[in-house]
């Protein structure tokens, strides 16, 4: 497994530290691919905003659907995600 820097929650300011407040409130805690794109935290704004968009704007597909197609994705090319 690759080693990736990051940036840790008591490091976090501005931006990030929102982001992180922010996921935990969503979720909880942070999960892995949140924390893994730490060092650009617009990146990792926009990222967040796109998987929310895809998975919970309004759609043809119903929530279940769209995760199994996440799913697939993920099998397909590999990602433990």
């Amino acid at each position: 497994m690759p080693w990736i820097k990051t940036v840790p929650y008591e490091d976090a300011t501005g931006l990030l530290k929102d982001e992180y407040d922010a996921a935990l409130k969503r979720a909880g805690r942070i999960f892995n691919i949140v924390s893994l794109q730490s060092l650009r935290p617009r990146a990792m704004r926009a990222s967040i905003r796109l998987y929310a968009e895809l998975m919970h704007a309004p759609s043809g597909l119903t929530r279940s659907q769209r995760e199994a197609i996440a799913v697939v994705a993920s099998k397909a090319q590999g990602c433990h995600y």
